[in-house]
C-alpha cells in the first residue's frame, strides 16, 4: 500500500522536452517546473526558434510541450513539421483559450494530449509523465 507521501509525488523524468510558449512568464514557470523534475528542457519562445532549436540539437527530443495560438504558427503546425525529423515525438499542447477559440485548430480531436491553462505544478508533472508513458 502506497503511502501518503508517496501517492502525492510529483512525477519526475529525465527525457528531452521541448517547451514552446511566446508568453515569457508562462514559459519560465513551465521550464522551472519541469527542470526541477529532472528533465532536460530546451525552451523557445516561440515556432521558429523551436524549429532551428531541434535542427541543431543532437539528441532526441521525446516531447514537444507547446502552446497552440502563438504569432506566426500555431502548435500544430509546429508538431507536424517537427515529426518530419522527430517520427517518434509525442506533443503535448496546452492553452489559456476557451474550447470555442482553439476548435479551429484541431487540437480538441478525440486521443489528442492537452493541457488546460492554468495548471498547478502536480498537474503538470502528471500531464507530462502521462504523455511520455503513453
Amino acid at each position: 500500500m502506497a503511502t501518503v507521501e508517496q501517492s502525492n509525488a510529483i512525477p519526475r523524468g529525465t527525457e528531452t522536452i521541448l517547451v514552446v510558449e511566446d508568453e515569457e512568464l508562462a514559459r519560465g514557470l513551465v521550464v522551472e517546473i519541469l527542470t526541477k523534475q529532472g528533465y532536460y528542457i530546451l525552451n523557445a519562445p516561440d515556432a521558429e526558434a523551436a524549429l532551428k532549436m531541434s535542427e541543431d540539437f543532437e539528441g532526441d527530443i521525446d516531447l514537444l510541450l507547446t502552446d497552440v495560438i502563438m504569432p506566426r504558427m500555431n502548435g500544430k503546425q509546429l508538431y507536424r513539421q517537427m515529426a518530419i525529423s522527430y517520427p517518434t515525438l509525442k506533443v503535448l499542447y496546452m492553452s489559456g483559450y476557451t474550447d470555442n477559440l482553439i476548435a479551429p485548430y484541431g487540437i480538441l480531436e478525440s486521443g489528442t494530449h492537452f493541457l488546460q491553462k492554468p495548471f498547478t505544478v502536480k498537474g503538470l508533472a502528471e500531464k507530462v509523465r502521462s504523455v511520455l508513458d503513453s
